[in-house]
């Protein structure tokens, strides 16, 4: 436990104003996320064009070409999310089917494999394993989260997981921080919108 705690402090004196600039739009990105919010996106994009520098900065490639992805697909969601049908309704919560779940578990092993093989062979990546895999499933919960699949929350709750330690390993305390309090709303907004989708169910 001592161990850890100096891991958190030394974290803590190792990291920078932008960080903590970062960490708090990450976390107004995923509040926003769990409400439904719209919000989610703007704030994101200021989140994610930060943390390709600093990921960029730590050798952490993987999670620098997540967050450049990110920035792609917040455009992408942002525009989704904003789209109306004839009666003026934004696109419902709805779950994967079979063949869905399918394909983007597929996807997520596929990424996996892809992510580590490369960094492995062609980087100076010092945890190629962990940064691969957690880039994994959040390639997967970006688009899911676009599409308003209630099954983002749980590959955001994994990669979250993993991210905690592994960023206090790089000494990004705050960031690390960023994604333990990441976790927390995550499993607050699966919640969420498990009751929204209910509510959703009873209306049909």
């Amino acid at each position: 436990m001592e161990e850890i705690w100096q891991q958190i402090m030394q974290g803590a004196s190792n990291s920078t104003p932008l960080e903590l600039f970062a960490v708090v739009f990450g976390l107004l990105s995923v509040w926003f996320a769990s409400k439904e919010n719209i919000w989610v996106y703007p704030t994101g994009l200021v989140n994610v064009s930060i943390y390709v520098y600093i990921c960029a900065v730590n050798r952490l490639y993987a999670d620098m070409s997540i967050n450049a992805y990110y920035f792609v697909m917040s455009i992408y969601g942002w525009i989704v999310w904003s789209r109306r049908d004839e009666k003026q309704h934004h696109i419902p919560i709805t779950k994967l089917n079979p063949q869905e779940l399918i394909l983007y578990s597929v996807i997520t092993v596929g990424s996996f494999f892809g992510m580590f093989y490369f960094l492995s062979n062609y980087t100076d990546a010092d945890i190629p394993f962990w940064d691969s895999l957690t880039t994994a499933f959040f390639i997967v919960a970006m688009v899911l989260m676009a599409r308003k699949k209630i099954e983002h929350w749980i590959a955001w709750i994994i990669g979250d997981i993993i991210s905690v330690p592994m960023y206090l390993y790089k000494g990004l305390a705050f960031t690390s921080f960023q994604y333990l309090v990441f976790l927390g709303i995550a499993i607050a907004g699966l919640i969420s919108w498990r009751k929204s989708l209910a509510k959703l169910s009873e209306l049909h």
